[in-house]
């Protein structure tokens, strides 16, 4: 038995070895791990995809042909084939001849199972071949009077290697029965309204359509089931929010006085976004639990100003923040962003790389530690044994899907009882969002802060590159800057690398020395800074680069963007490579290249780059067009793999499931009582042991 310890013994007949239901022995037992069936669990939850009509109709001349028949019939003549070809048998329905055909069959067995004179029900697919009607190889043969166990709409399930769809339906109906009434862990109030059934009855309705409607995922018995799926992970989620405000946090309450200083320095008015993610965050600051909270920003939505308010709040209470990012270029980028407005409160700012050294390190870490820097700012380099804080409240993490869950614990370890702060500008679609971190609270920024041009997006034949460069030649001399990216070449920075490196050779001689920069992963630290600091400063007039670029680079001036062979690259990454211009007052424009001839999945995603701004409508475009586990690579992405819900089409489910999950826990922390008890069942049955583990540990 495939058992995990503690598992409740309701729950062991749905664990057992694959081999106890009908039809199933140790060899076929095997092949159905092609299907991920190891339990009579799994197999309950592997739904039909389709199904086939099958009612008794008295002819073939009742269905339009080619299509499915199920007809009693008079079995007449038997002829064998001379030589290779198929064996034919004459068969008569009520109001027409026709022959049922086989190939490779053995005569005396055919005789046995359709004798002369008999009457059978034969079912399968009729087809006309040169005006003869033909059934080749019924998918059932059987006397008249079992007609009965045909079902009259046949499920169809997915197959592997070794496993047949009579097989499956065979060893489900032996399955059923070991799916006993496991209590209720959805609310009741919902499940009513819902009119969901219980929990077997879903099983048996979904292994049982009557047609096609039955197999859609808004059929009550399949929504019941995903509604399990979704409420289950959630409420995993749920339980590990619920782990860490359970540590007890900090209070960290500030006057206000800086943050104050910093708004009256800044030439615009923040967007009503950033207020209400500012409320939130010092809310959440101020109360005694620990924070956790996701904030996801559009490009260019203004995170940074969220980012120091929320740190200025620590400063105030007399504490110490920390912020930090992926790589080098983005911490940099970050420390010049912040400094400005730190200072107009007399703050004091530093910034942490792996690059200082000797004694300008070892000074840095001492005022660190006496509470003399107020923030930081650096990459994981922060997290090095050294780096010690008189007092650190809060942890500020940027681009958090390229840092490990591990990573953000050691940085929150620095302090007693860190309050944490993960920062995103890849919008991602609310499910998706809602799977991946619904352990965490969370703020959107969803507003563009006054002042930003729109961006004029336009897609470009690269036969068109002459063009492209007279353009670019056009707008160096007007005095303004472009990004030129090149395309990604096999998932390998070497290449990449030599890709740019071509590019770059051919734009210095079209425009000219001492105007083209270039940027890209394989270089030394120094010469990438470097060539930032040139393009930054105007020195460079043209940066070519890899992707190195995509997140928080700024540069007012930059205006043009170029993007070699878009098609290459996914939606979330041109949105926000496009995000890399239209920061200053000039009108601005992003060059999608392709090459001839695009193809409709790639047309149809450049097409919504080139019809919107919105990041937030771009990621749910993307995610109808790449699914789920595409869009993030469900391999390393931390996503559930479900059986039955789909986190496409199912939102509005998932976000019910959360609410609900938390709303559970909120009554009843320790699931002790009877809903709490069936939810534990719900945990258990599908396989989420972490989950209990943390509500053991609790």
């Amino acid at each position: 038995m495939v058992r995990s310890q503690g598992r409740p013994e309701i729950l062991w007949p749905l664990f057992a070895e694959l081999d106890v239901l009908d039809g199933v022995g140790p060899k076929t037992a095997k092949h159905y791990k092609g299907l991920g069936v190891e339990t009579p669990k799994d197999l309950l939850l592997t739904l039909p995809i389709g199904g086939i009509e099958r009612s008794v109709k008295p002819s073939i001349r009742d269905v339009p042909l080619p299509g499915m028949a199920t007809v009693p019939v008079t079995v007449g003549r038997h002829r064998k084939p001379a030589g290779r070809g198929p064996y034919r048998i004459d068969v008569e329905d009520a109001e027409t001849a026709f022959q049922l055909v086989f190939f490779h069959a053995k005569g005396d067995y055919l005789e046995r199972i359709l004798p002369t004179g008999s009457r059978r029900v034969v079912s399968g697919r009729v087809e006309l071949f040169d005006g003869v009607a033909q059934m080749a190889h019924p998918d059932h043969i059987l006397p008249e009077a079992d007609a009965g166990s045909i079902p009259a709409y046949e499920p169809v399930y997915p197959l592997t290697a070794g496993v047949t769809q009579k097989g499956i339906a065979k060893a489900v109906a032996s399955a059923l029965p070991r799916a006993p009434y496991l209590g209720e862990w959805i609310d009741l109030p919902l499940l009513k309204k819902k009119g969901w059934p219980a929990w077997p009855d879903a099983l048996a309705a979904a292994h049982n359509p009557t047609g096609p409607a039955d197999l859609s995922r808004s059929a009550k018995a399949r929504e019941r089931l995903a509604y399990d799926e979704l409420f289950a992970h959630q409420l995993t989620l749920a339980m590990a929010r619920q782990q860490v405000r359970r540590k007890k946090g900090i209070v960290t309450q500030g006057d206000g006085r800086l943050r104050a200083k910093v708004l009256a320095s800044l030439p615009f008015s923040p967007t009503g976004a950033q207020i209400r993610a500012i409320d939130e965050i010092a809310a959440d600051l101020a109360s005694p639990l620990r924070m956790n909270r996701l904030l996801q920003g559009d490009v260019g939505a203004g995170k940074t100003l969220v980012a120091l308010m929320a740190l200025l709040v620590a400063v105030e209470a007399g504490g110490q923040g920390v912020m930090m990012a992926p790589t080098s270029i983005l911490a940099s980028q970050h420390y010049a962003g912040l400094k400005p407005l730190a200072e107009a409160a007399g703050v004091v700012i530093a910034s942490l790389s792996g690059r200082d050294k000797g004694a300008e390190r070892r000074s840095k870490l001492a005022a660190l530690a006496r509470g003399d820097i107020h923030i930081l700012v650096g990459t994981h380099a922060v997290f090095q044994d050294d780096v010690a804080f008189a007092d650190l409240r809060l942890a500020i993490v940027d681009e958090q899907h390229r840092f490990g869950v591990r990573q953000r614990v050691r940085l929150t370890e620095k302090g007693a009882a860190v309050d944490t702060l993960v920062m995103t500008a890849t919008p991602i679609p609310r499910t998706l969002s809602l799977a991946q971190y619904g352990d965490m609270d969370l703020s959107v920024l969803d507003e563009k802060p006054p002042g930003r041009t729109p961006i004029k997006t336009a897609l470009v034949s690269t036969a068109r590159m002459d063009e492209v460069v007279q353009h670019l030649r056009d707008a160096v001399a007007e005095g303004r800057q472009a990004y030129w990216v090149c395309p990604l070449v096999e998932e390998s920075e070497v290449f990449d690398a030599t890709a740019s490196e071509e590019r770059f050779k051919h734009l210095r001689a079209a425009l000219g020395e001492g105007v083209v920069g270039l940027v890209h992963g394989q270089m030394p630290p120094t010469e990438k800074d470097a060539a930032m600091a040139a393009f930054q400063s105007g020195q460079t007039r043209v940066l070519v680069a890899t992707t190195v670029i995509e997140v928080g680079v700024d540069v007012p001036n930059a205006s043009i963007m170029v993007i070699e062979q878009a098609d290459m690259f996914g939606l979330a990454q041109l949105h926000q490579l496009r995000g890399r211009v239209g920061r200053g007052a000039t009108a601005s424009t992003c060059l999608l290249m392709y090459r001839s001839p695009l193809g409709e999945t790639a047309k149809r995603r450049l097409n919504v780059l080139r019809e919107s701004e919105d990041g937030f409508h771009i990621a749910e475009e993307d995610l109808a067009i790449r699914g789920a586990g595409d869009m993030i690579g469900t391999a390393q992405s931390g996503l559930p793999r479900f059986r039955v819900a789909d986190l496409e089409s199912q939102t509005a489910l998932m976000e019910i499931a959360q609410t609900d999950a938390r709303a559970l826990l909120e009554l009843d922390p320790k699931m002790a009582g009877g809903r709490g008890q069936s939810a534990l069942t719900l945990l258990w049955l599908l396989e989420q042991d972490k989950a209990i583990r943390l509500i053991t540990a609790g």
